[in-house]
């Protein structure tokens, strides 16, 4: 293909879309794997009833918006109008439960990852199943339901994610990628399905066998990447596109989850490869040589999108806390006339930090919790800043500890991973927000893992970038060419990004730093009890 305009006009260019938890994006992709096109649309979840959420309304209207915004910025370059693609991708955050009845309604409203109102469920299965089940798991979220007696739950004849629930009203396939479904319920990494084993198990429950379904029954379809996974249908072309251009016929790729796409992205789909999405949550991810030798409430097993497994630490809290502290030195900034960009404020405050800041903060210290963090045993979260009467309150040992927070509940657990599991890995790959600052979040990351890592050009796209590279997959790739070849040979060729090693001095002073957080567990659960909703 001579240019990206030709390349749209033949319909020749693949999308990907990824709903994250602020941000919807669209990433479109030539025939080389380069973004040559882009839209976003802004949301929030909301929180009603006690319930972390996003209304349907808010899901098709961002969808809708995040296209026409992509489809404009091809228009103003190109100058061509979209009517066919050569493949689509659909990802969004994983987890979470949406359930629907036999007509397709959906029974309650969306309950997100971001919900630490399954305890009892997700305590209970990892019991029954000898499997961590956290949760925010999709099969948490439905017995949790069962042990409430909540009425719907007879109704229920499919439930899936934000990304399953997309895919379905656009192609009217039921259907998951692997990775996404490995955050539904546990994966058979042998047999690339659900575990059989358990799902018998769950289905011999008590409280389950009352209802009319059999877990199996209402489970959408686990597949790889690069399976077929369904056509854009007419009424799921005017759901997407509402000018009504674009044409029905489009293949769609199996819709993933963001941990899927994170490790597309960064291409960390091999053994003792592992990447770090740092965004509202955090998470990092290791292909795994082998089993792990227990059972760790802080570690999930989830999947590539080929199934291979992966050791996953999740945290619920990243950088929102460290965002709104941005935010009030932008209007503190504003309050004197300074003209100074949100981005300088970033950038001038974690160089600062990173280069002034004290190791181990000077006794400071930050929690960042906007929600209830589970590695820490927390149901509710209260951000907290504290600090000992001697301590050194500087700028840059304040913002330090906030860094550091963004990242302290993943390192306890990662600790879990590398010191006692002893699981290898060669290089971290760090993509998200967390990253823009060059070097910053990096280097802190590397403080907290004691690793390696990298940060590439492309990491930059994310997700939706990761979900394009899916869908291009499933289109282009040679037969019997595998995942990893496919992101080898084809898309990350010659692209080894920036690599930073750990500075022994940061990962003391963060595993002081780490002692001090975890002695103040239990303030920051008093003060979730203090200071009730």
């Amino acid at each position: 293909m001579g240019n990206a305009k030709d390349i749209i006009a033949s319909g020749n260019a693949v999308l990907g879309i990824e709903f994250g938890s602020t941000n919807i994006k669209a990433v479109l992709v030539d025939d080389e794997h380069k973004p040559i096109a882009s839209g976003s649309h802004g949301w929030e979840n909301q929180l009603k009833d006690g319930v972390w959420t996003y209304s349907k309304e808010m899901i098709w209207d961002g969808l809708q918006d995040c296209y026409a915004q992509m489809a404009k910025d091809v228009q103003e370059k190109y100058g061509v109008t979209i009517t066919k693609l050569k493949a689509i991708g659909i990802s969004a955050m994983m987890h979470g439960y949406l359930a629907f009845d036999g007509k397709g309604e959906l029974l309650v409203p969306f309950r997100t990852w971001r919900n630490t109102i399954t305890g009892q469920a997700a305590a209970e299965l990892t019991g029954v199943l000898g499997f961590n089940i956290p949760q925010r798991w999709s099969i948490a979220h439905l017995y949790q339901a069962i042990l409430n007696d909540e009425p719907h739950v007879k109704d229920v004849r499919f439930f899936t994610t934000l990304a399953g629930y997309i895919h379905w009203q656009l192609t009217g396939e039921k259907v998951l990628g692997i990775g996404d479904a490995s955050g539904m319920f546990p994966i058979d990494s042998k047999t690339r399905n659900y575990n059989t084993k358990m799902i018998e198990q769950f289905d011999a429950l008590e409280k389950v066998q009352k209802y009319p379904w059999k877990l199996e029954e209402i489970l959408p379809k686990a597949l790889m990447a690069g399976d077929a996974a369904g056509c854009l249908t007419e009424a799921g072309a005017k759901l997407l596109d509402v000018s009504g251009s674009l044409e029905a016929g489009i293949p769609l790729a199996p819709p993933e989850g963001d941990a899927g796409t994170g490790m597309t992205a960064t291409n960390s789909v091999a053994v003792r490869t592992g990447n770090v999405s740092a965004g509202t949550s955090v998470f990092a991810m290791v292909v795994l040589e082998e089993e792990l030798k227990a059972v760790h409430e802080e570690l999930d097993l989830v999947t590539t999108p080929v199934g291979d497994t992966v050791a996953m630490v999740h945290c619920n809290n990243c950088t929102s806390d460290l965002n709104a502290w941005i935010g009030m030195f932008k209007e503190f900034s504003d309050m004197f006339g300074c003209n100074i960009s949100t981005n300088d404020i970033y950038g001038k405050l974690y160089h600062n930090a990173f280069d002034n800041g004290e190791k181990d903060c000077g006794g400071l210290l930050a929690f960042n919790t906007l929600s209830g963090e589970p590695v820490i045993g927390t149901d509710e979260g209260r951000p907290m800043f504290a600090r000992k009467p001697d301590a050194k309150m500087t700028l840059a040992n304040f913002m330090r500890a906030h860094l550091y927070a963004s990242l302290a509940t993943l390192k306890i657990g990662c600790d879990i991973l590398f010191k006692e599991e002893k699981v290898k890995v060669d290089t971290l790959y760090g993509h998200g927000g967390l990253f823009k600052t060059k070097g910053v979040g990096q280097g802190i990351l590397a403080a907290a893992m004691n690793a390696p890592v990298a940060v590439m050009e492309t990491a930059g796209e994310g997700g939706p970038w990761g979900m394009a590279i899916l869908a291009s997959y499933m289109v282009n790739k040679a037969d019997g060419e595998a995942f990893a070849d496919y992101l080898n040979n084809k898309v990350f060729v010659g692209e080894t990004g920036s690599v930073m090693q750990p500075d022994p001095a940061d990962v003391a002073g963060f595993d002081a730093y780490i002692e001090e957080y975890k002695a103040a567990i239990p303030a920051q659960k008093a003060v979730a009890t203090a200071l009730p909703l």
